[in-house]
């Protein structure tokens, strides 16, 4: 994703304008995220994308290296999404020693963006699968229970193979990621 993000930041900047929307492709998922994290409603996370991308269509001369983009979009969406939030909320003082233990430990905005994209990539390697075997790794990782019979009769095979099949998709899987 950042090695596409760059190749069509630099593409746009040669002057071949499609180039940006596969930029606005690319990482809107990830600002989307990241800006979601810091608890704006989805109108006010909308704005805060679009304003990110408005501002490096500004600035884009500030960015000499291409594969830089993704950062830089990134801290420009971080730091207007935390503008919008604080104009939005309440100021209240607080004791940090009292605030510190209640405070959730949650991952950090980037790395739960990070981890959705993984998320994709993975899926991805997925999509180069057989098709039963795409089939079966959907049905298994969305459904904690899922309806076996109905399974072995949609992809025509024994209910006693579903595990076996299961398992040998998963290997293939493992090796595609491992040589990928």
């Amino acid at each position: 994703m950042w090695e596409r993000a760059a190749a069509s930041f630099a593409a746009w900047r040669s002057g071949r304008q499609t180039a940006l929307d596969d930029l606005v492709r690319a990482l809107t998922p990830v600002l989307w995220h990241v800006v979601r994290a810091y608890g704006l409603t989805a109108a006010a996370a909308e704005d805060v994308v679009q304003s990110a991308f408005l501002t490096l269509v500004r600035n884009a001369q500030q960015i000499s290296e291409p594969a830089a983009v993704g950062g830089w979009l990134l801290t420009t969406a971080r730091r207007a999404a935390w503008r919008a939030r604080t104009a939005d909320a309440k100021t209240v003082t607080v004791d940090d020693v009292e605030l510190a233990p209640r405070l959730a430990s949650t991952p950090s905005a980037e790395s739960v963006a990070v981890d959705r994209v993984s998320a994709a990539d993975l899926w991805a390697w997925v999509g180069t699968l057989d098709e039963r075997c795409q089939r079966l790794l959907r049905v298994v990782a969305f459904d904690d229970r899922p309806d076996y019979a109905g399974l072995a009769s949609e992809l025509g095979m024994p209910i006693g193979s579903i595990g076996p099949t299961r398992r040998r998709c998963l290997d293939k899987l493992r090796t595609a990621l491992q040589e990928g």
